[in-house]
């Protein structure tokens, strides 16, 4: 049994968080997107017992430009998801990874000179 998955019949939680592949599918689609704008260049994941985390990096030796949580204690009460700058503060939370993810969709839209 991998770690990430409860023992059979264990009704219990799963010992770690992580993203879904739709999930990741949203993510990873929006990553591409800021990538290809040459805003961001490297991403982690981490799968944690309460929280998953995929962070946003400028450069690889940095600190996360932005931090993806999905926290399935929070399903109930702030929501699932939120995005965290890099200075710690909750830049959007909700139940929707796409409306949550619309904050980081703004870096994208500039003036045309």
């Amino acid at each position: 049994m991998s770690p990430t998955t409860p023992f059979p019949g264990d009704r219990g939680t799963p010992m770690q968080v992580a993203f879904h592949r739709t999930e990741l599918n949203v993510i990873l689609s929006l990553y591409g997107r800021m990538v290809a704008a040459g805003e961001w260049r490297d991403y982690g994941i981490s799968s944690l017992r309460e929280v998953a985390v995929f962070s946003v990096f400028r450069r690889t030796a940095e600190m996360p430009l932005y931090r993806i949580e999905k926290r399935p204690k929070l399903r109930n009460k702030q929501g699932l998801y939120a995005v965290v700058g890099m200075d710690g503060q909750v830049l959007k939370r909700g139940h929707d990874l796409k409306s949550v993810l619309r904050v980081l969709e703004r870096k994208l839209i500039r003036s045309v000179d």
